[in-house]
């Protein structure tokens, strides 16, 4: 996500990490390269000249003059101008008084509506409790209800259509979600391949009709400034609250998260960050501007882990581990709720301090479901104590798992380490260092260099940093 954008800063940053006090031409020199960087991300002209304008305001004035590092203190005005354009304040969808609370979203053909109405209804749904009616009211595509109904059931999501027009069927669905007694009324209206006076009047006639509390814009975020021209266009004709950006992950370069709010002044909501119906989460600018920025999104990360692991569970492996009784059912428990919290590129992204090279390496999500069959192919007596796997076991774990004998044996290598450097670790927390232990990244003592190299290789334990309670990354390519 913003990869392109993202190798920008971080290349302009670190050359005013070295400077000292900075001149009138540093600041000119750092501007041009930042408004360079933006134009190439697609970033509309007019947002890039006021950000310009904004940021060389402030570098040139009291604020960096009294400052004790300068080139940190642009960093810092550039972030927060940054979080400025991207909307600010987190915005959020209104709540009616009395329910239900009805949104609609509209959008062109090809821009994820229909997934994005899914996708939002889960999250309601599981993020705040909300109960969810889906309307659908796209009755010019083929097959477009039967989506719906097909996403509505992957999630437990009530489904609402009926073959008459959109209008009727959108008036239907809110009198059905009262009749449920459903909080929420989500309604997919239909889309065109282009703007046109039909497809506006259409959605003025069903947003009017229903009474809408939020009518929110769907855009495709690989688009760049068409995304713009679209949002300016619908914003013209109908009373739009938000947008959505869909397709967010897989836009390297940021022009249309970066221009829409300042172009329309519509706050950006939410956004689809991966294929799967739960990559999709609230937009909060401050957040993706540190991961514009590559200072990394620890607070979604912390969410994210919040949401995918079982708190008790994580605390009895933590005690484990204290204990040096982690076995390889502990790790394999990790490993699934690891993989709950989404595809493990998108977790690297969010860690501060990540080097480029790491971040925009192929992350191999597939060694994860290869250890996970290596483990399950254990009876649980195996799983509890590795050391009875002998050669006639592990070439029978090998053909139950798909894999080979030798990588039974590097599996079960790797994790006798982890398991003596957690022995060593639980010996020198008791030690005189206390609970401050050893310093963070070092080799435990008592393990030698090409035992601790080696753990890097391991998924799930030794690939990267960890948080509390979650594991560390595999390896990647």
């Amino acid at each position: 996500m913003f990869d392109t954008l993202s190798d920008r800063f971080e290349g302009i940053f670190k050359r005013l990490r070295t400077r000292g006090k900075l001149t009138p031409s540093d600041v000119d020199e750092v501007a041009r390269e930042i408004r360079l960087a933006l134009l190439e991300a697609d970033v509309n002209v007019r947002v890039v000249k006021q950000f310009i304008a904004r940021v060389k305001e402030r570098a040139t004035g009291a604020e960096i003059a009294k400052s004790l590092n300068p080139g940190q203190q642009v960093i810092k005005i550039v972030h927060e101008e940054l979080v400025a354009t991207l909307g600010g304040a987190t915005g959020k969808l209104v709540s009616a008084s009395k329910p239900p609370t009805i949104i609609v979203l509209a959008g062109l053909q090809g821009s994820g509506k229909t997934t994005a109405a899914a996708k939002l209804a889960r999250l309601l749904e599981y993020d705040q409790g909300k109960q969810v009616l889906l309307v659908g009211a796209d009755l010019q595509r083929p097959a477009a209800v039967d989506q719906l109904r097909v996403l509505g059931e992957q999630i437990g999501v009530p489904v609402f259509s009926e073959p008459t027009d959109p209008v009727s069927v959108a008036q239907a669905g809110v009198r059905e979600a009262e009749r449920l007694g459903r909080s929420t009324v989500i309604i997919d209206t239909a889309g065109r391949l282009q703007v046109d006076d039909e497809l506006m009047d259409e959605l003025r006639r069903v947003t009017d009709a229903v009474q809408a509390h939020d009518v929110l814009l769907v855009v495709d975020a690989m688009t760049g400034q068409e995304a713009v021209n679209v949002a300016e266009a619908f914003a013209e004709a109908v009373p739009l609250t938000g947008i959505v950006l869909t397709k967010l992950d897989g836009d390297a370069r940021g022009g249309a998260a970066l221009s829409v709010k300042e172009v329309t002044g519509l706050p950006i909501l939410f956004a689809g960050v991966g294929e799967k119906i739960a990559d999709f989460e609230a937009f909060h600018p401050d957040r993706m501007a540190s991961r514009i920025l590559g200072m990394g999104d620890v607070l979604t990360l912390i969410e994210k882990a919040e949401a995918a692991f079982d708190a008790e569970e994580a605390a009895k492996a933590q005690e484990r581990m204290l204990e040096g009784r982690f076995t390889l059912e502990d790790f394999l428990e990790q490993m699934r709720q690891m993989r709950k919290m989404g595809p493990l590129s998108s977790i690297v992204g969010m860690l501060p301090g990540m080097p480029k090279e790491l971040r925009q390496a192929e992350v191999d999500d597939s060694e994860i479901n290869r250890v996970e069959a290596i483990i399950c192919s254990m009876t649980p007596e195996e799983r509890q104590d590795p050391s009875i796997i002998n050669g006639s076991r592990r070439a029978r774990i090998a053909r139950g798992s798909g894999t080979t004998t030798a990588q039974v044996n590097a599996l079960l290598k790797q994790f006798k380490i982890v398991q003596q450097m957690m022995r060593s670790l639980t010996k020198q927390g008791k030690g005189k260092r206390g609970r401050k232990g050893r310093r963070k990244g070092a080799r435990p003592p008592g393990m030698s260099p090409e035992d601790f190299a080696e753990l890097s290789g391991m998924p799930g334990l030794g690939g990267g940093p960890g948080m509390p309670g979650m594991p560390g990354l595999p390896p990647v390519r």
